[in-house]
């Protein structure tokens, strides 16, 4: 599978929910994880919990192919594609 049908298929993904996030501005991950705390209370998103372990590990694999990046203030920040 090519990276860019992986990227695709990650807007479907928890991880996309995330980016999704990511868009409007840098996050800290303290911040990301209240940020998402709302949404996951809801269930609107997912049918399931997502802990703060997840959203780590997401925000691990985001960053292992290379979507996202930290700066220097501590922030997350999305790589734009063109």
């Amino acid at each position: 599978m090519s990276i860019v049908i992986f990227l695709k298929l990650l807007k479907y993904d928890f991880a996309g929910i995330l980016l999704t996030f990511l868009a409007k501005r840098p996050y800290t991950l303290d911040e990301l994880w209240q940020e998402y705390s709302k949404v996951n209370k809801t269930r609107d998103v997912f049918p399931a919990y997502h802990s703060f372990d997840n959203v780590v590990m997401a925000i691990n694999l985001l960053y292992l192919i290379g979507t996202i990046n930290i700066n220097t203030n501590g922030e997350i920040i999305k790589y734009e594609t063109t």
